[in-house]
């Protein structure tokens, strides 16, 4: 068996490639990932250092290179598509799981042509690729930021998703309507998971969550916005990689066309104020707010229905908030008490 992941040095492709390297350990994974220098690499580096395929300064860009226990990895970007060909020609994937993306609404507000280079562009080659390789089954991530604003909750699969409020939102919702394209022409079986608020160890630092515990840390003021009147839908790691395994190798499409939506999150959205408290419990001081209005571009609610998800695999999220939240902060006070890396 043959696995693409896309974005293996981020944080759900890293938790992904570690629990394929236990399940599977017969398997080829392939790892791929541009090692964008306008994220956090030391983060990237530390994941990629656990996953047994060295520091991003000895990857080389082109050649893809074995280690141990089939973990294969690439440094290359999904916008160069004569690269990616002879790469699907070279491996003949079965599986593609596609989670390499710009990712973050703030930040898409100020660099939109970025976005739409990686969630677009680089997005489409990759459907091609899929399509000219008859790939088994792709699995690509999508996000709850593409229901909007919309005030009818929780946020159904079939709800209407036509007015995204951000730009990373738009390109979310524009990868999901050419992967139904390409199955609608090509046969080609694709599922796109919406997830919801990813959080756990070895997380992105520019999460609200990571950066609260930096700031609690650290006794800065934290900003909470829309004046705190916020929740999200959190979804602890765990879950949301056992729920995506299920999903590539149990379900793959048998509809016309062989496409498939589904929400991923925990159906238990709690307020930015609750996550502020429960991670000063854990660190042990408090923090001052500074109150703001909503950010532009942001919701503020998400809150997910997994019905579908459950009907499909027989699983839905189950860690609660307060196991996740002891789970990340225990790995957070290890990690930056570290000499390894500086966040």
């Amino acid at each position: 068996m043959r696995i693409l992941i896309t974005g293996s040095a981020g944080f759900i492709g890293h938790h992904l490639v570690q629990a394929l390297r236990v399940r599977f350990p017969e398997a080829l994974i392939l790892g791929l990932d541009n090692l964008d220098p306008s994220l956090n690499l030391q983060m990237k580096r530390a994941r990629l250092t656990r996953q047994g395929v060295g520091e991003p300064q000895d990857l080389p860009w082109k050649e893809p290179f074995s280690v141990s226990q089939g973990i294969k990895f690439v440094r290359a970007d999904l916008a160069d598509k004569n690269y990616l060909e002879v790469l699907f020609q070279e491996f003949r994937f079965d599986f593609v799981v596609h989670l390499a993306a710009q990712a973050g609404i703030r930040r898409s507000l100020v660099e939109p042509e970025s976005y739409i280079q990686s969630n677009i562009v680089g997005f489409s080659h990759l459907l091609e690729a899929c399509r000219q390789h008859s790939v088994k089954h792709l699995v690509f991530a999508s996000s709850s930021s593409v229901y909007g604003t919309q005030s009818e909750l929780p946020f159904k699969e079939d709800d209407r998703a036509d007015t995204p409020i951000s730009i990373y939102a738009a390109t979310k919702r524009a990868g999901e309507l050419l992967a139904y394209s390409y199955s609608h022409l090509f046969q080609m079986p694709a599922t796109g998971l919406r997830f919801f608020t990813v959080y756990g160890p070895w997380g992105r630092p520019d999460m609200a969550y990571f950066k609260f515990a930096e700031s609690i840390r650290e006794g800065r003021t934290i900003d909470v916005f829309n004046h705190g009147k916020m929740w999200r839908d959190f979804t602890y790691i765990d879950d949301l990689i056992e729920g995506l395994l299920r999903v590539l190798f149990q379900r793959i499409p048998q509809s016309q066309p062989p496409y498939e939506i589904y929400n991923v999150g925990s159906h238990s959205p709690i307020s930015l104020e609750e996550l502020i408290v429960g991670l000063e419990r854990r660190l042990g001081r408090s923090v001052e707010r500074r109150y703001q209005p909503i950010s532009p571009g942001e919701a503020p609610s998400t809150f997910a229905d997994v019905d579908r998800l459950w009907n499909a695999i027989a699983f839905r999220p189950q860690t609660s908030m307060e196991t996740g939240l002891d789970e990340f902060v225990r790995w957070f006070q290890e990690y930056t008490q570290s000499d390894r890396v500086c966040l």
